[in-house]
């Protein structure tokens, strides 16, 4: 597959004419999905696609297209030139464009990771055992990713990883159900037991009467999902440069009135140890770690190429959309046995949904509880909980309300898979928080 590319590549610098010149991505997976309902399997089926996108440049004029690709060289080849002749015939209508940069400087790269999935049936074969007896439902998905990074300077990158993602809740009734996910590199079985035995206990306390508590402040646990869902809202807006100079970012406070987070609180793009490519579209090379914060202090943003262009300041590999794609969180100190102990009383949050800012100025975030949320008193979990809202800032449940970051992280992948799957993913310790605000 990366031969393919390099010579659909060279095939496309053929192509070119007077002082043209291309850049190019290539995108690729090979995936098997296999939804569950009820234990046992409803829809199996296997993904093969890849595809390239092409972006034609003469001075500051670019033109974008992106095409399917069949395998089929000859045939490629001869729908990749239709292309780049549609390209080059709409190229004298567009506009300069004035914040364009792309890599000019070859870096060749290549990243091959090793492929050390489980047979898809011997996995799922796992997940069908472990919801004997129960109403287990979710999708199971591995395989190959593969991105490619190519222009007409000579520049040659290419990325793959072999990855699974297992995501599933056992259900109970109503809205009660324990929502887990095991992913990773490597199937342990040892460790996906144990996921099963946590998610299992979990269901056995769904079984008990639900208890609705009044709206007000409590401590809460908040599992490294439910951070990992918080981190991607804070994503959202938080780091990226463009919105640092439009002042539209949602740690605006952290940057001009000096406000901070938990000491404790040190966030990393940190792409050397995730599933995404180590380069991005315009062929820049992305460095091994980008800090953004650390011991609560903000560090640095994350600079796409446009932006890069337009404020003058250096790029750092960022996509166009200036969120992290491998977030990394520094862990704390809270021993998992620990973590029921240490909440004494209050609420142990599993999941959270329908996230949103009600406050992006001040980092202010909405959202509900879901699946299995507990009322935990005296150190033990006494009954499940009817679904609630919250309303926090994010300068709270990890600034001066923050008690402890567990001393575990979890390897979470993002289970979205629009398009191709999704190569984002995050390591993740879980929060325990003071005084967290529920209002409904």
């Amino acid at each position: 597959m990366q031969d393919y590319f390099y010579s659909l590549a060279d095939a496309i610098t053929l192509s070119l004419q007077g002082d043209e010149v291309y850049t190019c991505t290539f995108h690729g997976e090979d995936s098997d999905f296999v939804r569950l309902n009820r234990s046992a399997i409803r829809q199996p089926g296997s993904v093969q696609q890849r595809s390239l996108s092409l972006d034609l440049i003469a001075g500051r004029r670019h033109a974008p297209g992106t095409i399917t690709l069949s395998g089929d060289f000859e045939w490629d080849c001869d729908r990749l030139n239709a292309l780049v002749d549609e390209l080059r015939d709409k190229l004298p209508y567009l506009p300069e464009d004035p914040y364009l940069l792309y890599a000019t400087e070859v870096q060749n790269s290549e990243s091959l990771g090793a492929n050390h999935l489980p047979a898809a049936e011997d996995a799922v074969a796992a997940l069908i055992d472990a919801g004997e007896g129960h109403d287990l439902v979710g999708i199971y998905a591995s395989g190959g990713t593969y991105a490619g990074f190519a222009n007409s300077l000579g520049q040659r990158n290419w990325f793959s990883s072999y990855s699974f993602n297992a995501d599933w809740s056992f259900y109970h009734e109503k809205d009660k159900a324990v929502k887990t996910a095991y992913a990773g590199l490597t199937w342990d079985s040892a460790a996906f037991d144990r996921k099963v035995e946590a998610a299992l206990s979990h269901l056995d306390l769904l079984r008990q009467s639900p208890l609705t508590i009044e709206p007000g402040a409590y401590r809460v646990y908040l599992s490294p999902k439910a951070l990992y869902d918080i981190l991607g809202m804070l994503s959202w807006g938080g780091f990226g440069l463009k919105d640092h100079r439009t002042k539209r970012t949602t740690l605006l406070k952290m940057v001009e009135a000096d406000t901070h987070l938990h000491p404790s609180v040190t966030l990393r793009e940190n792409t050397a140890e995730g599933t995404a490519p180590n380069f991005q579209d315009a062929g820049f090379v992305k460095p091994d770690c980008v800090t953004l914060i650390e011991s609560g202090r903000f560090r640095n943003c994350l600079v796409s190429p446009r932006s890069a262009e337009e404020y003058g300041v250096p790029t750092n590999g960022a996509a166009g959309g200036e969120s992290p794609e491998s977030i990394d969180m520094a862990a704390g100190t809270l021993a998992n046995d620990d973590i029921v102990k240490q909440l004494d009383t209050g609420i142990y949050i599993s999941n959270v949904w329908y996230l949103n800012y009600s406050d992006r100025s001040a980092c202010r975030l909405t959202g509900m509880t879901r699946f299995a949320a507990f009322w935990v008193e005296n150190g033990e979990i006494r009954a499940p909980l009817n679904v609630m809202r919250f309303d926090e800032s994010v300068y709270r449940m990890l600034g001066d309300q923050l008690i402890d970051l567990t001393a575990e992280r979890e390897l979470i992948l993002d289970a979205g898979s629009y398009f191709h799957r999704s190569t984002d993913s995050g390591r993740v310790p879980g929060a325990l928080v003071e005084g967290f605000t529920f209002t409904l």
